[in-house]
């Protein structure tokens, strides 16, 4: 490992080349950023651009319902499954190198699954897809935490959470042009040309000195120090050698299949139900192995995950406002998408563009909440962004199939959307600024999976409460989907008041969350 990152002196002279708010820093400034964010953007897109596809893929494919579930959620299994392995890898060996080994593994997997003939070799394809995702995106945001610093960094962050939301609501889009136009295979193709384009450049905008390591690049003391801000003498005291010491392998495969079996018995909740022994026994196993690994992790010398730094309240908060955020986003995308091709007979491509002013509405929310936090703190943020949140899911039980989707479900949709820009920046803000030494990679894998996660918990859910509008038959009813929406709308006002004792108070300092949260004024 290089210590050219870790002393004082280069976080110091760093700080002042990048801290301004003209200029590129030295170390790749903002043509890094433009192409992780890319790369970000492919795999956050990859989320949903398949929900609009899939009548397209079961016809081509003779897939049924429940091999279509697996094209879904065998991406955000593995993703979010190998999240924290691919941020230790990150922190223990070199984000750079981590980061390139994911990109290339997910642009091969996904020209196997845009050649897929079959439904297994498709699935097989998406799972490679969330394995090269799990290493690629704790290590962009390690390596972004690690070259940025100050007001700049406040900005690179605010960038990158805003993708989170933008990109998951543009996939639904992307996703209907791309079906209707080329057909579904280019929805897995068009990453190709991308992320080989990335690869090629990666290497030449971030020099191998410049993000070698992410360990230890004072991006938090563990001592209430903020991200961006690296006192005076603890420069060289973060350097930490032994980042290249042994990976918790044992602790990796338990947490892993702990999470695959917890999404597992979660998305079979909603084909079997709640009660059925298809969703208690992986539940009930997933119980089990999150148990084996709090052991294994207070066993071995160089743990996964620290109880130290999970049992931090901000980290705590941040979790928990991305686990709730996400699922409530994907929860509205489920139901929305199926509600508008089920129910009212909406094309893959109109579908698509309807969900554009929901795309536009979480980016502006994810700015203003970029605004917000510095000035007013991270508790209020979240506090009134779930009850935008409720409030728009509120509006969205008006539907109806004999009214229009443009003044029922719409409205609501934009004003839900709103609400949730802001919590995906209080979210990665609240956890990046409170992580120790050496554990940025770690921190952002946690709270990457949470995300997954809390799709995965969302969506299954909606899909098990909205079961009877999704009925064969049921095309003319929007009862269940009314009932989804409904529980979305309570869950966001419960997630409020929760946040209103949870998330810390005060504001944070202004070196991590100032003003102009990806607005590059």
């Amino acid at each position: 490992m290089s210590s050219h990152d870790t002393t004082h002196g280069t976080a110091h002279d760093m700080g002042h080349d990048t801290g301004h708010d003209t200029g590129p820093g030295s170390s790749g400034g903002w043509s890094v950023l433009v192409l992780l964010c890319l790369a970000q953007f492919m795999l956050i897109v990859d989320i949903t651009v398949v929900q609009v596809a899939l009548p397209s893929i079961g016809a081509d494919l003779a897939l049924g319902r429940e091999a279509l579930t697996w094209v879904v959620t065998t991406y955000t299994l593995c993703f979010g499954g190998l999240m924290v392995l691919g941020g230790r890898l990150a922190d223990a060996f070199g984000a750079r190198g981590v980061l390139l080994a994911g990109l290339g593994l997910f642009t091969a997997a996904s020209l196997v699954c845009g050649l897929a003939g079959s439904g297994a070799v498709l699935i097989a394809g998406r799972a490679l897809q969330g394995v090269g995702a799990a290493l690629l995106s704790p290590a962009a945001l390690a390596v972004i935490t690690t070259v940025f610093r100050g007001a700049r960094r406040t900005r690179a962050l605010g960038v990158w959470a805003a993708i989170g939301g933008t990109g998951a609501a543009l996939g639904v889009l992307v996703g209907g042009l791309l079906t209707a136009g080329p057909g579904w295979a280019w929805i897995f193709s068009i990453n190709v040309p991308i992320g080989l384009a990335v690869l090629a450049l990666v290497p030449a905008v971030l020099p191998a000195a410049a993000a070698t390591s992410v360990a230890g690049t004072g991006t938090g003391t563990g001592t209430g120090t903020t991200a961006g801000h690296v006192p005076p003498g603890h420069g060289p005291s973060v350097r930490v050698p032994e980042g290249r010491k042994r990976v918790d392998v044992p602790g990796a495969l338990v947490v892993t299949m702990a999470t695959a079996l917890l999404i597992y018995g979660l998305v079979t909740a909603g084909d079997a139900g709640w009660a059925s022994a298809g969703t208690l026994l992986p539940l009930a196993g997933a119980a089990l192995l999150y148990a084996a690994f709090v052991v294994i992790e207070r066993s071995v010398r160089s743990p996964l995950m620290r109880a130290e730094t999970l049992a931090r309240r901000p980290v705590l908060s941040g979790t928990f406002v991305m686990l709730v955020a996400t699922g409530l986003m994907l929860g509205l995308f489920f139901l929305s998408t199926l509600y508008l091709q089920h129910t009212l007979g909406f094309s893959a491509l109109e579908t698509g563009l309807l969900f554009l002013p929901a795309a536009v509405a979480i980016t502006a929310g994810a700015q203003l909440g970029g605004h917000l936090i510095g000035r007013l703190g991270g508790r209020p943020v979240a506090v009134g962004a779930f009850l935008v949140t409720a409030a728009g899911a509120a509006l969205m039980t008006r539907i109806s199939p004999d009214a229009s989707a443009y003044t029922t479900l719409l409205p609501g949709f934009v004003l839900a959307a709103l609400g949730i820009g802001p919590l995906f920046v209080t979210a990665t803000t609240t956890t990046m600024a409170n992580v120790p030494p050496g554990e940025n990679g770690v921190a952002s894998g946690v709270i990457s999976t949470f995300h997954e996660l809390g799709g995965s918990i969302g969506v299954a859910v909606v899909s098990t409460v909205a079961a009877a509008g999704l009925a064969p038959g049921a095309a003319g009813d929007a009862g269940g989907f009314v009932a989804g929406f409904t529980v979305c709308a309570v869950t966001a006002g419960v997630a409020g008041v929760i946040a209103l004792g949870l998330v810390p108070p005060g504001k944070p300092a202004a070196s991590f969350v100032g003003h102009g949260h990806g607005h590059g004024h």
